[in-house]
């Protein structure tokens, strides 16, 4: 089995990972586009996160509440109980195939939606933004990518860094027909 991301301090025990201190929601830079990864790739793996959270979000919260709520966010408590009533196991996840990724997005209640990325300039750049990227680091062509795939909410943009939002979901709870 993989392990998280290792951007993120963190202890790992059997199917629970503790991160060593609060993860930074703010949006201010690179340490919330890795926060989000590590969430991200924890969720993926179907691994249990207890963690606390920092920061005031620069962004829209509710692109987060695909994954798991922290147990604590001192400074947003309305926040934290609106991410726990709207958290769902494999409401936002990302599959992939040949030159293609899709997308099934259900954070919304009462819809769902199903994305195709096969432009070659969005699939490309939604597979780079699964690692956390400057966004001056992209060409004018990725960077053009980037608005398309954050108007759609599937990548966080905050801080410069920008990240893709669905998980990869490797490991299904049983039975995965309940989610």
């Amino acid at each position: 089995m993989s392990a998280p991301p290792a951007a993120v301090p963190h202890r790992f025990t059997g199917r629970r990972v503790e991160p060593a201190g609060p993860l930074d929601l703010s949006g201010s830079g690179r340490g919330t586009a890795e926060a989000v990864r590590f969430l991200r790739e924890c969720q993926g793996l179907g691994l249990r996160v207890d963690w606390r959270a920092t920061g005031t979000p620069s962004y829209d919260p509710a692109l987060l509440h695909h994954l798991p709520p922290p147990a604590e966010h001192a400074s947003a408590e309305t926040e934290l109980t609106a991410w726990r009533a709207a958290y769902a196991q494999g409401a936002l996840y990302h599959r992939r195939g040949p030159d293609f990724v899709t997308v099934l997005d259900r954070r919304e209640p009462g819809t769902a939606a199903r994305l195709t990325l096969d432009h070659p300039a969005l699939h490309d750049t939604f597979l780079r933004l699964l690692e956390p990227t400057p966004v001056d680091t992209l060409d004018p062509v990725g960077r053009e990518a980037l608005g398309l795939l954050a108007a759609e909410r599937l990548v966080l943009a905050a801080g410069g860094w920008a990240v893709a939002l669905p998980p990869r979901i490797r490991r299904w709870p049983v039975p995965c027909t309940a989610i």
